[in-house]
């Protein structure tokens, strides 16, 4: 099987944003750099591409030039298992001038849009029970960071107006 990375093209940042990166994710690393000949592209010497480990995949940034703009049509997701590495994440990704855009999205100083997401927001919006997907999808909608306890609550919400109805 061929092997399948990502490539995405910056104007002139992608050494820093590599580097950002690597800040960021334990055990992420910058693997390789390659720099512009002599030629119609580029400055003689300068950064051309950098390539790193990022989650276990191989991501190369190039320093295209303005050409060509990176935009949310492509998306990093970033699974979480709790509700501190939600946090950890968005507000490292955040860092220096990015933006939160809504339902877990953000977009770094960089213009790389990520997705922050609880991995238990894959079993709530699948649920069996179309009520609770329904519910835990409104919820969603609402929020820009998500925020697991509410995610949850609105997943049992309808048990327990049921049962308070019963109670009262």
């Amino acid at each position: 099987m061929p092997g399948i990375s990502t490539f995405l093209w910056f104007n002139k940042k992608a050494e820093n944003a590599a580097k950002f990166y690597v800040s960021i994710f334990k055990g992420a690393r910058i693997t390789g750099v390659s720099r512009y000949p002599e030629g119609p592209r580029g400055k003689p010497g300068s950064v051309m591409t950098v390539t790193l480990k990022l989650g276990g995949n191989v991501v190369t940034l190039l320093n295209g030039g303005p050409v060509l703009k990176l935009n949310s049509a492509f998306s990093f997701v970033v699974t979480c298992g709790n509700q501190k590495e939600i946090d950890y994440y968005w507000k490292s990704l955040l860092r220096g001038g990015g933006k939160p855009v809504q339902c877990g999205w953000l977009t770094d100083r960089f213009g790389v849009s990520w997705q922050v997401v609880p991995d238990i927001l894959y079993k709530l919006i699948k649920s069996k029970d179309p009520a609770v997907a329904a519910r835990v999808n409104a919820a969603m909608l609402k929020m820009i960071k998500f925020d697991i306890s509410e995610l949850k609550k609105a997943a049992r919400q309808r048990t327990e107006d049921r049962r308070q109805r019963a109670d009262g």
